[in-house]
């Protein structure tokens, strides 16, 4: 089976939240750029580099039987010819489970090749509780 060419990053990115809802590792791995330099961080989890070692996350993840909903809000997108960066925020809803799960944070970056638009970095983090950040007075800047 051939890797869908991708004209646009959007549709790399609706492609890469279709197969995570379906817990579908083939097509999450269509998405990602077959450059051995791809980057990978699940939210608390380390810095994965590498197709093999961000599909067997993927696969573990899949594995575990959890179906994963993500909507998309809050999108700023930034395209050059050659790459786009697109920060966001995903609200994951866990099917069978009703609790309310803070935002992520991600930022997907995407390349341009022969074989249309590719992933290349998917970094997500859990949104800061902003209720706590605003109840006291120190700087918010990390670095």
């Amino acid at each position: 089976m051939s890797n869908p060419i991708y004209t646009s990053p959007d549709d790399a990115e609706a492609a890469f939240s279709a197969a995570l809802a379906r817990a579908d590792i083939d097509g999450m791995m269509s998405v990602w750029s077959e450059d051995e330099e791809v980057v990978c961080v699940h939210p608390g989890s380390i810095r994965l580099v590498g197709l093999v070692a961000i599909r067997e996350s993927w696969r573990q993840l899949f594995a575990s039987g959890s179906r994963i909903n993500v909507s998309i809000s809050h999108p700023v997108r930034w395209v050059s010819v050659m790459t786009a960066v697109h920060t966001l925020q995903q609200h994951v809803h866990v099917e069978g489970d009703d609790r309310l799960h803070p935002p992520i944070i991600a930022t997907n970056v995407f390349t341009r090749g022969a074989l249309g638009w590719r992933m290349v970095m998917h970094h997500a983090s859990l949104a800061p509780d902003m209720d706590s950040l605003h109840s006291n007075d120190t700087p918010h800047v990390v670095h």
